[in-house]
């Protein structure tokens, strides 16, 4: 189903007969409410008109009409960008008296336990479960299909070696000292507008805190929770067991709620009496679904409910929705899904990273919190690490702007959909009694088996035979159906032939 990510632009909205007139507003209301900035850069023609599965000209009157208003302007070889002279100045944020965010000093308060987490997980949604066992058999090459996995082939070293280069031609000598904590000025103005255009998550670059990934977001919102009392968190079950531990290990317990196919159970959230949830709405791990709107409207209101406890008298939200936005941008077959954070910026945390999109060695990720969080948040981010190291952010901001990470987006989407197409025809034929789920978006399938399989007892004997994958069991608390959650980025089409071969084999002899 086309669709596309710049702008969360969805051609199933538009009237029949009238594409060019919708994208036109679309692209309109955009300029004019501050999600595409002065200077901002739109994508090529045949690009757009290439996601959202209409002809080349659709693309091109849009953008003629809104060069002829003034809004837009473009010249031959240098593409089609929003007039730097037409846009006001974005307004600053709005300020919570009293908890305006600043720079701790050294003579803050040590906040306990926010030591770099050290975890054995790859990626926070894709813990290392290598079951134990014997090496394959002489000969056979071990091929890692755990979820979660980049494909890591694919990491952009020219581009990416450009981007650093310019951002080393750019760096000032302050540049050079700790920083602000909340990161680099020039990350958090680029990343603002580049949420705003691909995720539907408008905000000032004062509300973005730069992160050293998911996991250190994670570090951070426990700390703040505990200081507020907050010892239980919600948690989809099945969901993540990284993330489940992460939590755990930094004294916040998550409390699983059942997800079906329409994704978290709101109603079993509103009766647990919780007053915070991490979810992963965009693409749930590891079932592959999508909140449903519905659910997304039912959680958003129970978000504007009471605190089951005493109102708190400074500001800070009665009821929490933590975001994981994990591999949002890793889609197929289905419109993008616009964050959560959109609907509800006073009542929910929006964390996403580069892990997924570029490479988790680069260590960079956002959080987006409601206001009254961010000096409490900004103060732990220093007292863990003082601030992410510069070259990088500048580097990943230039890496934005100059349009190299939505070419390099594009580039690994075909190879994960050519990915994802082996597998699939691969476990329709040598495993044709499974069930596969998750298939329209992400880096991972859920392969659910018949019967009273033991998955970890199966995961356990593909490892012997060199297939690492993750059973379901593992990543759930509750009772549920047997499966496996087969990654799929990291591997090319022959081994990932190979690996469900094998699969299948010790399936057999179970």
């Amino acid at each position: 189903m086309p669709g596309a990510d710049f702008l969360q632009l969805d051609p199933a909205r538009a009237p029949a007969g009238g594409l060019t007139t919708w994208l036109t507003d679309a692209l309109r209301d955009a300029v004019r409410d501050g999600r595409l900035r002065a200077g901002d850069r739109l994508p090529a023609t045949r690009v757009l008109a290439g996601q959202l599965g209409c002809s080349r000209g659709v693309v091109v009157d849009a953008y003629r009409r809104l060069t002829d208003e003034g809004l837009l302007s473009g010249r031959r070889g240098g593409g089609t960008t929003v007039r730097t002279d037409w846009l006001p100045a974005p307004a600053e944020p709005a300020r919570t008296p009293g908890r305006t965010p600043r720079t701790p000093t050294p003579s803050a308060t040590t906040t306990p336990g926010t030591t770099s987490p050290g975890t054995t997980s790859p990626d926070i949604t894709s813990p290392d479960i290598t079951a134990h066992g014997g090496g394959p058999p002489a000969g056979l090459p071990r091929i890692d299909l755990s979820p979660g996995l980049p494909d890591l082939s694919a990491f952009p070293r020219a581009a990416w070696a450009r981007a650093e280069r310019a951002a080393l031609s750019s760096l000032a000598s302050a540049d050079l000292g700790y920083g602000d904590p909340r990161g680099l000025p020039a990350l958090r103005e680029v990343l603002a507008g580049w949420l705003a255009r691909t995720r539907g998550v408008r905000a000032h670059p004062d509300e973005i805190l730069v992160v050293n990934g998911v996991s250190q977001g994670l570090l951070l919102l426990a700390t703040v929770l505990r200081d507020h009392g907050i010892t239980r968190i919600g948690f989809e079950d099945p969901g993540s067991r990284g993330a489940r531990e992460h939590i755990r290990r930094w004294g916040v317990d998550p409390v699983p709620l059942p997800v079906d196919d329409d994704g978290l159970n709101v109603a079993a959230l509103d009766a647990s009496g919780l007053e915070a949830v991490l979810v992963t709405p965009a693409h749930q791990f590891p079932t592959g679904v999508a909140l449903a709107p519905g659910r997304r409207r039912e959680l958003v209101a129970w978000s504007s409910g009471p605190s089951p406890r005493t109102e708190r008298p400074d500001g800070f939200p009665a009821r929490l929705v933590v975001e994981d936005d994990y591999d949002a941008e890793h889609r197929y077959d289905r419109p993008p899904v616009p964050a959560l954070r959109g609907l509800a910026p006073d009542r929910v945390v929006h964390l996403g990273s580069v892990s997924k999109s570029l490479a988790p060695a680069l260590r960079l990720g956002w959080m987006l919190a409601p206001a009254p969080m961010r000096a409490e948040l900004t103060e732990a981010r220093y007292w863990t690490d003082l601030a992410s190291p510069a070259l990088g952010q500048l580097a990943l901001a230039h890496f934005i702007t100059s349009g190299a990470f939505d070419r390099h987006l594009r580039q690994v989407r075909r190879r994960h959909r050519a990915r994802r197409d082996a597998l699939l025809a691969a476990l329709a034929t040598h495993l044709p009694a499974a069930t596969v789920h998750g298939v329209a978006a992400g880096l991972h399938l859920l392969v659910t088996l018949p019967g009273d399989v033991d998955d970890a007892a199966l995961a356990a004997r593909a490892a012997e035979s060199g297939v690492t994958v993750h059973p379901l069991s593992s990543h759930r608390r509750g009772a549920g159906p047997p499966g496996l959650v087969i990654g799929y980025a990291a591997a090319g089409p022959d081994r990932l032939r190979e690996a469900v071969r094998r699969l299948a084999a010790v399936s057999r002899s179970a």
